[in-house]
């Protein structure tokens, strides 16, 4: 019986044989055909006959004597182009020496002719196919480690630990990636209270998704935080943004959508600016309303030195939602309407309604949550969001 005429089972290993050797081969098929070994052998004698007959083959066993390669030659190619496809090595005894050079580079295993039968062959076919499976779980953990310790320097970087120093003032912030993706995208925050008593926040939006986008947001946020810290004036440390966008950007089409509020130390005050951003939400005893500043273009287009602000009054107690764009575009119900800022605002005022004086870590959760479940799933765009609460004491 002549393998390659047999019908190949489903459930049955697919092994590839090649071998130009008649006879060497007519003993391999009848040495699994006789152990009862659950595979289908289809031969070839060449490895230009293999290459358009390696589709769906678990496991190759190749003669390294074929007339069209030189010693490992053809093992080379397979590792190059099939390397889920496991590897045993025939050789003659005279060339035992190649197995075992063949099993340094890459082969799971070598047999030698003549010292063969049907028991070993059937069991190195299954313990090469398992190796292969072994190594490639392996390798998708070791994938899969690195993956979780960049998203963690991402993380890191993008969201990191304010720094306020005011007890009275209450910082909280939630982030989601868009569209089930595991990597951060290119939002970020943080809020930095500087040595003068000002405390200020900043909420971006680097446009895309991926870790070339969370690096320039990871850039854009250090930046960010240096100026500040350093007490640069605000309109300096949002052209040094710019600058520093502007270089790092792998395309220049690239651009940051930004909102930076900086609150007086009297905590009643503050100044806004919008660079292309959705406008931040007031919460007080008096309602909840849009908090409006000049226009200006995202952050890489236009004059970066031109940073037009808006002062506004906080009152006595009030906290202030920040939040990029991927918080108002979930969609409402099953048509293409989107939530946007007015949206926004109903649902703010309706979680205010229920408790006039919740915190402002669980009005951040009742809101989110709730335009998530709008959406019916999660949201396609990344969303960052940060709530900034105070409140005068007697």
């Amino acid at each position: 019986m002549v393998a390659r005429d047999v019908a190949e089972r489903p459930d049955r290993t697919r092994v590839l044989l090649i071998e130009d050797d008649d006879g060497d081969a007519v003993l391999v098929e009848e040495f699994l055909r006789e152990v009862g070994a659950a595979v289908d052998v289809h031969r070839v004698e060449s490895l230009a006959e293999a290459k358009v007959a390696l589709h769906g083959r678990a496991c190759v066993l190749l003669d390294l004597g074929l007339p069209d390669t030189h010693e490992l030659d053809g093992l080379r190619w397979l590792q190059e182009h099939v390397p889920e496809v496991a590897v045993v090595v025939l050789t003659g005894l005279a060339d035992e020496y190649l197995g075992e050079e063949a099993v340094r580079i890459g082969a799971q295993d070598y047999l030698v002719k003549g010292q063969v039968d049907g028991r070993l062959l059937d069991r190195v076919i299954r313990y090469a196919i398992e190796r292969v499976r072994s190594e490639e779980i392996q390798r998708q953990l070791r994938e899969a480690q690195i993956y979780a310790e960049e998203n963690a320097r991402l993380e890191r970087g993008l969201l990191p630990t304010p720094l306020v120093s005011d007890p009275a003032l209450t910082v909280v912030a939630r982030y989601w990636p868009g569209g089930r993706r595991l990597l951060l995208g290119g939002d970020f925050y943080d809020v930095v209270q500087s040595a003068d008593g000002w405390v200020h926040a900043v909420v971006g939006d680097v446009c895309g998704h991926g870790p070339d986008e969370a690096a320039l947001g990871v850039s854009m946020r250090v930046a960010w935080r240096t100026m500040v810290l350093a007490e640069r004036p605000s309109a300096e440390a949002l052209t040094t943004l710019d600058q520093v966008f502007t270089h790092e950007r792998h395309r220049p089409s690239l651009f940051t959508t930004l909102g930076m509020l900086s609150i007086d130390p009297s905590r009643t005050a503050g100044r806004l600016y919008l660079a292309g951003h959705p406008p931040p939400l007031l919460v007080t005893p008096e309602g909840v309303r849009p908090l409006d500043a000049p226009p200006r273009t995202p952050v890489g287009v236009g004059d970066g030195s031109n940073w037009p602000c808006h002062d506004i009054r906080l009152g006595d107690r009030w906290t202030v939602l920040m939040y990029t764009d991927g918080l108002i575009e979930g969609r409402v119900g099953r048509g293409d309407e989107r939530l946007d800022v007015f949206g926004l605002v109903q649902l703010v005022e309706s979680a205010m309604a229920r408790d006039p004086r919740q915190s402002a870590d669980r009005l951040l959760e009742e809101v989110t949550g709730r335009v998530r479940e709008l959406n019916g799933d999660d949201l396609d765009d990344d969303m960052a969001v940060v709530a900034l609460s105070w409140a005068r004491t007697a």
